[in-house]
Formats: structure tokens, C-alpha cells, sequence
């Protein structure tokens, strides 16, 4: 702790000098560990401003959809399919999914996947189906198939395949990506994309490799092994 401006120096102590040191001075060499101190902090501070702010700014592109929220795939897709998918604010265009380095499903790929990402700000999905095969068992979840519907915000899906009976209201096709403004998010500028107002896809299936949500509920949800995939 500083000591207050009235309090003498204790016996026995270093006098502080009334000027600053010069470079190299003795006084520079036995300054207080408490000086000391306070400088690397303030050092510290100063430098943990640019980092905080860079942060600051990437959560604040990743709210208005500038950026996606990614991560390493496993590299095992898994299937998803539907009866119904409807949605509001629709955005489809490519990209590319990297597995985690050293990745045992990379094969000669590099462990990336080439993708067409969709993108639907709100969605609604009845009797939906997601199974991964394991290697003589799939990993079986059901979920939508009451009365309730599955319903995501800002639902994004990277998938290698996808098949149905699609409608769209309003549909956009060769948008540049960067500029794609009617879901949450935005691909990288110079690829080529296509958007809509609203989606309906019957019987959808698709072979994906990631999906994220803001927030995903699904009603009568069940998670158990089969024999069977979706």
C-alpha cells in the first residue's frame, strides 16, 4: 500500500529521491517493491486494453451475424431429416469445415469439408430425425413428433447433401455472400449465395457435419441406440 504525503521515511529506510531517476541511477535500482509493482500493473493494464477491445468487437460482429460462431468438426456426418421445415429468413451459400488438427476421420482431405451452409433465422420443424452412425449402432435422437413442434433461432446447418420439396417466398439467387441481409448471418464476400423471405421444405433430409442455434427446443425429445438411422 502507498504511503500517505505526510509520513516521514521509518528508520533504517531508503529515502525516495525528489526527482525522478535518471536511467541506471542507484535510485532506479532500489526503488520500492511497492513502486515496482504499481508500474507492472499499470503496464498490464494498458496492454490488456487493446485485447479486451479486439474481443469486445468480435462478440459485437458475431451478434450482427458478420461472423460465424465456428469450431473443429468431429468429421462424422450425421443425418437429419423432417416431415416439415418451415422457415423466416432464409441464406444459403458455401463454405469450408475444418476438423480438429491431426484429426483420425481427415483422411487425404487435410480434414476439411467443403459445405453449403444454411442459414434460417427462425424455424419450425415437425418429427425431426438426427442419427450418427457409429460403426454397427447409430446414436438415435427424436424429437417434434406430438403436438409440438421443434422450433431454432438463428439455426445454421453445414451440409454435404440435401434433399425435399422446397418452396420459397421472395427468393434472391447469385447474391454475393458478404452481402446477404435477410438471416443472421453473412457468408465471405465473392461467393456466390442465395437468400428468401421465407422457406418450406417437405420431407427434407440432409447429410450434415455441424449445426448450430441460438436457441433450439425440442419438445418430446429422445436420445437412445438403434440399428437404424433416421
Amino acid at each position: 500500500m502507498a504511503s500517505s504525503s505526510g509520513a516521514g521515511p521509518s528508520a533504517g529506510s531508503t529515502p525516495e529521491p525528489s526527482g525522478p531517476p535518471e536511467s541506471g541511477s542507484a535510485a532506479e535500482t532500489f526503488a520500492s517493491p511497492a513502486r515496482r509493482g504499481r508500474v507492472r500493473l499499470r503496464r498490464a493494464a494498458v496492454m490488456a486494453v487493446p485485447a479486451t477491445a479486439i474481443a469486445a468487437g468480435l462478440m459485437i460482429l458475431t451478434a450482427q451475424g458478420a461472423l460465424g460462431v465456428q469450431f473443429a468438426i468431429s468429421g462424422m456426418p450425421f443425418t437429419v431429416t423432417a416431415t416439415n421445415l418451415d422457415g423466416e429468413g432464409f441464406a444459403q451459400f458455401g463454405g469450408l469445415d475444418q476438423m480438429a488438427e491431426g484429426s483420425p476421420n481427415e483422411g487425404d482431405t487435410g480434414g476439411q469439408v467443403l459445405v453449403v451452409v444454411s442459414a434460417i433465422k427462425k424455424a419450425t420443424l415437425e418429427k425431426l430425425c438426427q442419427s450418427v452412425d457409429l460403426g454397427g449402432t447409430n446414436l438415435l435422437i427424436t424429437a417434434g413428433a406430438g403436438s409440438q413442434k421443434v422450433s431454432a433461432t438463428n439455426l445454421t446447418t453445414d451440409s454435404t447433401e440435401l434433399s425435399g420439396d422446397a418452396a420459397f417466398d421472395n427468393i434472391e439467387i447469385g447474391n454475393d455472400a458478404g452481402t446477404l441481409d435477410k438471416s443472421h448471418t453473412r457468408g465471405p464476400k465473392g461467393v456466390f449465395s442465395q437468400q428468401a423471405d421465407t422457406v418450406h421444405i417437405g420431407n427434407l433430409r440432409q447429410t450434415n457435419y455441424a449445426t448450430t442455434a441460438a436457441v433450439f427446443k425440442l419438445p418430446g425429445l429422445k436420445l437412445r441406440f438403434s440399428d437404424q438411422g433416421c
